[in-house]
């Protein structure tokens, strides 16, 4: 198993057995794979990517305005340098943008309102539609992952619907070869994730041996990783894999781009096994809150 699956999408929306069974095997070994026939326009990725450049190219000063780590950087701009991977001392060798939901008065107070950015024309529309799609998408992956493990495909719908999703533009300023880590070993906090625009190299996945599977996804395609929510209810059941960003040593410094979609419970949402019914679990917003703290973002 020295690299992940390929999954089609529309074959396991027409519950084809074989996709299925690709699903099942992507989850014991390794808790990454790939789909592809997702429906999500590359011409709208495309966008998002510019966008996103478009913004981390602003000056400091002007990218240091919508920053707010009295919250976390739950919305708006991280600086570089500030998250640091669980158990690390040296910071990730990046700045990151998050978005959200368009919130109603039916969302959990704890979810934030988007950050509205001037400087980049049609940002927050261009967003708030990849949004949608990557949850919409990340929902129908949650019911699969479900039905894979003999649950009802619906189980984790009422977690889900109006989540603390987050939607995440990072850039990796061009680096040297005195530090190779972009962003160090760890593990994501939520239920799932999917990345969008995987096709550049860096990014690897921890092999059950300890080595490093380099992720080569095809250039459409979207990476989907377990989260350590969804590992904790499953009793491990479902393995939240380690996975890692490098610069090879060969690479030309360069900036890299990468916009990941974190599938996150509502913050009210009780986090326990799906197996022991004594289980009290842990609120969602509580173990969200202790794993920001953990990787310094308060």
């Amino acid at each position: 198993m020295n690299e992940i699956p390929r999954i089609s999408f529309k074959k396991l929306k027409d519950n084809n057995l074989d996709a299925f069974k690709n699903l099942s095997e992507a989850l014991r070994f390794h808790g990454f794979f790939s789909i592809y026939d997702h429906q999500i326009q590359k011409d709208h990725i495309a966008q998002c990517y510019s966008k996103s450049q478009e913004f981390f190219k602003l000056d400091l000063d002007i990218k240091n305005k919508y920053a707010f780590p009295e919250i976390g950087g739950a919305r708006g701009y991280t600086p570089f340098g500030k998250e640091t991977a669980l158990g690390e001392d040296v910071p990730d060798l990046k700045e990151f943008w998050h978005h959200g939901p368009v919130l109603d008065n039916f969302f959990d107070h704890r979810v934030y309102d988007n950050i509205q950015i001037k400087e980049v024309d049609d940002f927050n529309s261009v967003f708030d539609q990849l949004f949608n799609d990557l949850n919409n998408l990340g929902s129908d992956l949650l019911s699969f992952i479900a039905i894979s493990i003999n649950l009802n495909k619906s189980y984790f719908n009422s977690w889900v619907n109006r989540g603390n999703s987050l939607l995440r533009m990072i850039h990796y300023p061009p680096s040297d070869n005195d530090n190779i880590f972009r962003a160090r070993e760890h593990s994501d906090i939520n239920l799932i994730t999917l990345l969008i625009g995987a096709n550049e190299k860096g990014l690897e996945v921890k092999n059950k041996d300890n080595s490093w599977i380099q992720i080569t996804a095809q250039k459409n395609d979207i990476v989907c990783n377990i989260g350590d929510m969804l590992q904790l209810v499953t009793d491990g059941k479902l393995k939240s894999t380690p996975h890692r960003v490098v610069k090879y040593l060969d690479d030309i410094p360069s900036s890299r781009y990468s916009i990941p979609f974190f599938l996150h419970p509502s913050p009210d949402t009780v986090l326990k096994s799906i197996y022991d019914s004594n289980d009290k679990g842990v609120i969602a917003h509580d173990f969200l809150d202790e794993r920001l703290k953990a990787i310094k973002l308060y």
